[in-house]
């Protein structure tokens, strides 16, 4: 039996509480910060080195006395007559191993080599996040992560220590220019250093300029289509992954982690591989609510926030700005369901109505004439339109 917290894994790494985030576009903004009044004081947003998080996991996990860590590079699964007996990997020195187990739960990530033997391997790839570490410079509200909806891509900052903040750049995936030739740093000081604000202009050029800080993550949609198969589970982002520009990756994990937990408890032997398929095999569906809340948001969020020819997308971002300004529930909504505090899809299909039905009036408002009748039409239909798109493709919610 287990019985560890993993809160502490936050301390002693430099990690900074965060209290949400604030977008901007134009001159305006609007905060989206965590609603937690109604938690205990302990319960909080926080900002790290994922690297630091997750050896401190590490560590925390082989202090236990039933568990020891074997480092390696799985290579395979390790299949019999249907049924997943444990993994070959290779160890420090290149031999090829093979570790044997009951139940093998796959969690290497968005970039898994397992996953295709074990669900629907289609990958999408909407666009990507250049990220570079900025340093001697603070945001103007350092509790708060920034969201700027500029052309021609939103630009995220927040930080990660005390003396650090990360930014990430969306890029398109059909316009990302080359690192190596230096079409990159030409495209990141041209056409983004501009949108970003005067406090960070020059630690960003900075940052651009220094050698190997900048890095290339594809930014990966894949559906949750699972094929149910003895001995092996997928969870995180192995299993499926939404765009990560609301950074909730770790929180479906963690998320999968607890569930999956509660569902074996009632088992004392995991030897049986059909009996633990049995306490498993509502797994996928439970896990639902939360992964499919924050992966719908996060994928229409990005649609939303990216720029785009089209005019009605301006319009969707300036009404989204206004929501978010009308405060109480509109704005706390919206952030509980970002933050995971609030994993239920209803909730997101309601604020997204809403949301549309604002933008029309906003545009209908004072006088409806025929053009802005024409182009509430145009908004409400591609609100509408975006929503049954990703229901039905990104997230496996049918």
């Amino acid at each position: 039996k287990l019985n560890i917290t993993i809160a502490d894994c936050v301390d002693e790494i430099d990690a900074q509480r965060n209290q949400g985030y604030i977008l901007y576009k134009d001159g305006k903004n609007a905060p989206i910060s965590y609603p937690l009044e109604k938690f205990q004081s302990h319960v909080v947003g926080k900002n790290f080195h994922n690297n630091r998080f997750v050896q401190k996991l590490r560590k925390k996990v082989a202090s236990l006395d039933n568990v020891s860590l074997e480092q390696g590079t799985v290579t395979s699964l390790l299949e019999e007559n249907g049924t997943i007996k444990g993994v070959h990997y290779k160890d420090k020195s290149s031999q090829m191993l093979t570790a044997y187990a009951s139940l093998t739960v796959v969690c290497d990530g968005c970039f898994s080599n397992l996953r295709r033997s074990l669900c629907n391997s289609r990958v999408d790839v909407p666009s990507y996040f250049v990220g570079f570490i900025l340093t001697n410079c603070k945001l103007s509200d350092q509790n708060h992560g920034a969201i700027i909806l500029a052309d021609p891509s939103p630009i995220v900052f927040y930080p990660i220590s005390s003396t650090e903040i990360r930014c990430m750049v969306d890029v398109p995936s059909q316009n990302l220019p080359s690192l190596s030739n230096g079409e990159m740093s030409h495209y990141l000081k041209t056409l983004v250093a501009p949108k970003v604000f005067p406090e960070t202009y020059d630690s960003f050029i900075s940052a651009i300029e220094k050698k190997d800080n900048i890095k290339i993550m594809p930014n990966r949609i894949m559906a949750d289509a699972p094929h149910r198969t003895p001995g092996a589970l997928l969870i995180g982002d192995s299993l499926n992954m939404r765009h990560a520009i609301t950074g909730g990756g770790m929180t479906v994990a963690l998320s999968d982690v607890v569930l999956l937990r509660d569902l074996l408890r009632p088992s004392h032997d995991l030897s049986d591989a059909s009996v633990v398929c049995k306490y498993l095999q509502s797994f996928y569906t439970l896990r639902k609510p939360m992964s499919s809340t924050i992966n719908i948001l996060a994928s229409v969020l990005h649609k939303v926030f990216s720029s785009s020819s089209d005019p009605t997308i301006e319009d969707i971002q300036h009404a989204c700005i206004g929501y978010l300004r009308l405060g109480g529930v509109f704005s706390s909504g919206l952030s509980a369901m970002i933050s995971g505090l609030c994993p239920r899809p209803l909730s997101l299909a309601f604020h997204l109505f809403a949301l549309a039905i604002y933008g029309v009036g906003r545009l209908l408002l004072p006088f409806p004439s025929p053009k802005r009748l024409w182009n509430g039409a145009k908004l409400f239909w591609v609100s509408i339109s975006t929503k049954h798109f990703l229901y039905n493709t990104n997230t496996g919610l049918v």
